[in-house]
């Protein structure tokens, strides 16, 4: 088997484990949270440093997502303007918490915080401040690398209300290079995504059987000018990235 099948069976196997068991059960208890919030017209906030900010830009204005839905970004915490200095600042206290505040988030709201390591400062002031605003906290981590890298120390998934395990191994890389101890082929990204996005379409179904779901439509569709227009009217002032 070559390297590439053997990390798309690996990852196969991950998803596979996504459907049953305590991961299951704590996707649809986000998927509950989060539609409690949109039924009392309160969003998704969702925040991520360095690689993981990839999944809060994942539910930012994207087709069949969530227009309740708004990412957490700051340049700070990504990759772009400097991988090295943007994870170091993703370990330095007191970064996070007025980011979070520039977002209007309150009580009623839930806030996603996603971390794979769950032990870097900003994920866990991300979860503090939303806390202390009332929010709900989910919690998008790997138990296993956190628990490994806290060394009993805090970890993001002791602050969260509910806490959805990738099932993702220490360091995250999940395919052995021959005649190396290195590993190749991270996982926490592509399963990261289907946890959100699995979210995301239980709360689009919830909200279909309430009428109009607040789904954004693929910008080359029938019919997606005047839908998407009314959806980022509606919310645009509670998304700064909506403009």
């Amino acid at each position: 088997m070559t390297g590439a099948n053997t990390y798309l069976s690996l990852l196969g196997d991950y998803l596979d484990r996504l459907q049953s068991g305590e991961t299951a059960a704590a996707i649809q208890s986000a998927a509950s949270a989060v539609i409690q919030a949109a039924r009392a017209d309160r969003q998704l906030f969702v925040f991520g440093t360095g690689h993981s900010h990839m999944l809060a830009e994942e539910v930012l204005y994207r087709a069949g997502g969530l227009a309740c839905a708004v990412p957490i970004l700051s340049a700070a915490t990504m990759l772009h303007e400097g991988a090295v200095s943007g994870s170091a600042l993703e370990r330095t206290e007191g970064l996070v918490a007025p980011i979070i505040g520039r977002y209007g988030l309150g009580a009623g709201d839930v806030l996603m915080v996603i971390s794979n390591s769950g032990v870097n400062a900003a994920p866990l002031e991300a979860a503090r401040a939303g806390r202390a605003e009332g929010a709900t906290i989910i919690a998008l981590t790997s138990l296993a690398y956190s628990t490994s890298a806290a060394q009993g120390g805090t970890r993001l998934a002791d602050l969260a209300d509910i806490v959805i395990d990738n099932g993702i191994e220490a360091g995250d890389a999940i395919t052995a290079l021959p005649g190396s101890d290195l590993r190749a082929g991270p996982a926490s990204t592509v399963v990261g995504a289907a946890i959100v996005n699995a979210i995301v379409v239980e709360v689009a179904h919830a909200l279909a059987k309430d009428g109009d779901p607040p789904v954004f439509r693929s910008a080359n569709m029938a019919g997606a000018k005047e839908n998407n227009a009314r959806l980022v009217a509606r919310f645009r002032d509670r998304n700064p990235h909506l403009r």
